[in-house]
């Protein structure tokens, strides 16, 4: 088994990978607050990399998940440590995070966080931008694919495909606005880790405590639930059958994709990982090990991936936008 030293720490890294950056103890990062078409005060995050022409990165999260989850990945690519940084953004869903919460549970609908996220990119000036979508954020990107194709230059999809196993999202249906609210940071640690232990074995116990900091909003230094927990009432999709999304995942046959499976994942089966690779004419498959759904973006392996697939697909963007 692999060491959780050599899995989240420059320490482990081989001698053929370059040393990642190191992530800053300060806030490297633009916040930017926007207005969705139905009123919501939205959130979204900028990490710079000034003077930087490759092409830029969108990251988008799980259901109850936020732009925190991107903040290691995003502080790497936009490094000025490194030679080729780039732009990064990350969005909170309405609900989620940083953003307002819909007084109508029912508009928390795939749909409607695509809308959002749209608009978003138009205010921004974002344009054939590579996506890294996790779970949810994977869907809204392949959905995007199939409405609004000059959007998206190359995806990351982050253990999610067109289909997805019952078992693990009744996993995750049985736990969305039912957990307790921890009354200290070192519980919701400590939360984190009985919750979390058998999906991320590795994960040294030490960094539970920043993983849960990433989950909750912070409030008067407490935590506070980091998602509207009317979320739970959205979980109707598992009355029937699953929907399942390969014409989408077809659209995304026109750009690069990185598919990242988590080893223990419940979500993404090997079956339709292997599948998506045969269907798709450009797509390189990851098992990331120890790790289940979904990976954390913060082990050496995962993040050299993304950035050597990002420098592989700025080959178009090159083309279209370097004169």
């Amino acid at each position: 088994m692999r060491s959780s030293r050599s899995l989240f720490s420059n320490s482990g890294t081989s001698s053929a990978a370059p040393t990642l950056p190191a992530i800053p103890d300060r806030q490297n990062w633009r916040d930017i607050f926007f207005t969705s078409r139905d009123g919501l005060r939205l959130y979204a995050r900028h990490y710079p990399a000034p003077g930087s022409s490759l092409r830029p990165v969108l990251c988008l999260p799980g259901l109850t998940r936020n732009s925190r989850d991107f903040h290691q990945l995003a502080s790497v690519l936009s490094s000025p440590q490194q030679p080729a940084p780039r732009h990064v953004y990350t969005v909170d869903y309405r609900g989620r995070g940083r953003s307002a919460y819909d007084p109508d549970w029912r508009n928390y609908q795939v749909m409607n966080e695509l809308l959002d996220v749209l608009d978003f990119m138009t205010i921004e000036g974002l344009s054939d931008t590579a996506i890294v979508g996790t779970s949810r954020g994977g869907i809204l990107a392949m959905i995007m694919a199939a409405v609004r194709p000059s959007s998206i230059g190359a995806v990351v999809l982050n253990d999610i495909g067109p289909l997805i196993e019952r078992e693990g999202l009744l996993r995750i249906v049985s736990y969305v606005g039912r957990i307790p609210l921890p009354a200290t940071w070192a519980e919701a640690g400590e939360l984190a880790r009985s919750m979390g232990q058998r999906q991320y074995p590795a994960v040294p116990d030490d960094m539970w405590e920043e993983l849960a900091r990433q989950q909750y909003n912070d409030e008067g230094g407490r935590p506070a639930y980091g998602y509207d927990q009317e979320l739970n009432r959205t979980a109707s999709i598992m009355d029937g059958p699953l929907p399942e999304l390969w014409p989408q995942f077809k659209a995304l046959s026109r750009v690069p994709v990185l598919v990242l499976r988590g080893e223990l994942s419940d979500i993404l089966s090997t079956a339709t990982a292997e599948r998506m690779q045969r269907e798709h004419p450009d797509l390189t498959l990851l098992t990331v090990p120890e790790q289940g759904h979904a990976p954390l973006l913060r082990d050496e392996m995962s993040l050299h991936a993304i950035m050597d697939f990002l420098a592989r697909a700025d080959v178009t963007w090159m083309g279209r936008h370097i004169s």
